[in-house]
């Protein structure tokens, strides 16, 4: 069977068979969007305010050096609070993260189990949903940045009464041809060699006025794919044009997200080579090789300069609010 690794919007993670078994596959994705909408649109839910409204959870392992960069960059677009779980890390982070629990803007928990990511998150669901209306899943490698809108915020609330979780796609990012870099550089400046197209998975985030649905099948990955429940129907994510993500399906009207998460996956080629060193929060045997970082690398062949509106101000506040 033929398939195909890409289609107008979207780089596919697993490739997609083309001619007869594809058109099967689009019109079943599309009836099932087309009933996931309809139900969808019969969904009103009461909001309440809660303590914050957009809130961060991440579970990390030995990256103290990109810890205040990625705070500081999702506080300017929106983020009001952040849950990190620390997952056995032997360096510096708890002097980056001091001042930040002193403030009030990080919850820290101590999270010695091996790969135990989604534990994680289901233990975060269950502990602090009641404080945050919008709870979402990312990685400390994992930018989310507004392009239409300045605030993750501004671009959830349309969603808040009718939606239980949106998800939000990656745009990879490669290493701009750097062998290594100074210690000093921002992640967000240092790169911009991109794929062109979108990734057609992403992550996660999770309307706290809906529950988690039940299904542990449905919620394997929920950062990637997260089912909500109100009363007893479970319902799938959508994307950022309200298109439901039921079975892999997605569709998005136009090229370009109103929304996206920067992935720099690799960073330079030695901070790849040190990480994969580290061991992984998910995978037990890490299968991030070479190989695999020229493959990624090899789909680098435009630039997204997406972040670059937010950067001054992140220089800003990263000079105020030195440790």
């Amino acid at each position: 069977m033929y398939k195909t690794v890409n289609d107008r919007v979207f780089e596919f993670d697993s490739p997609k068979p083309i001619g007869p078994a594809r058109w099967a596959y689009e019109a079943y994705g599309a009836i099932s969007s087309f009933v996931w909408s309809v139900r969808y649109h019969l969904t009103r839910v009461s909001i309440t305010n809660k303590k914050y409204y957009v809130s961060i959870c991440a579970i990390f392992k030995n990256e103290a050096r990109y810890l205040r960069e990625w705070i500081e960059f999702h506080r300017i677009v929106g983020v009001d609070h952040f849950y990190l779980y620390n997952n056995n890390s032997e360096d510096d982070y708890e002097s980056v993260l001091d001042p930040y629990i002193n403030s009030g803007i990080v919850t820290l928990v101590s999270w010695p189990k091996q790969q135990a990511q989604m534990e994680a998150y289901r233990n975060c669901i269950s502990s602090f949903s009641e404080e945050t209306n919008w709870l979402g899943f990312i990685d400390i490698d994992e930018f989310v940045v507004p392009v239409d809108t300045n605030s993750i915020g501004d671009f959830l609330r349309p969603f808040q009464s009718s939606y239980g979780s949106v998800l939000i796609y990656w745009r990879l990012f490669g290493s701009s041809g750097q062998m290594d870099r100074n210690s000093g550089g921002l992640v967000v400046e240092d790169f911009v060699s991109s794929w062109e197209r979108y990734c057609d998975i992403g992550k996660c985030f999770m309307n706290t006025a809906f529950e988690l649905a039940d299904n542990q099948s449905l919620n394997a990955c929920l950062h990637h794919l997260l089912w909500t429940k109100k009363g007893r129907a479970a319902r799938p994510p959508v994307n950022p044009y309200a298109n439901p993500c039921a079975h892999r399906f997605n569709f998005a009207p136009v090229r370009k997200m109103p929304i996206q998460i920067n992935h720099y996956f690799t960073k330079s080629y030695l901070e790849y080579c040190d990480k994969c060193s580290k061991g992984d929060v998910y995978f037990k045997e890490n299968p991030h090789d070479v190989e695999y970082f020229f493959r990624h690398e090899m789909k680098c062949t435009s630039v997204d300069y997406s972040a670059y509106k937010y950067l001054l101000k992140l220089k800003l506040a990263l000079s105020l609010n030195k440790n």
